[in-house]
């Protein structure tokens, strides 16, 4: 027995959650969207870089106190 079996093709659509419906006015999508274009590798090299950046914003900070 498949998972799909009994299954209407054009079965409507669960009410939307109001609380994600809430977040998702927040969330700008085309920044996810063109991640999603890039490699696991590409997504891991720019996260790599980030933090990079984020520590040096970091070592900055803690050098002017």
């Amino acid at each position: 027995m498949s998972m799909n079996e009994g299954a209407s093709p054009r079965s409507p659509r669960p009410e939307p959650d109001p609380v994600i419906e809430a977040y998702k006015k927040d969330v700008d999508r085309t920044l996810l969207r063109e991640n999603l274009k890039l490699t696991p590798d590409e997504r891991l090299r720019k996260l790599a870089q980030f933090m990079r950046s984020l520590e040096e914003v970091r070592a900055a900070a803690a050098d002017r106190r």
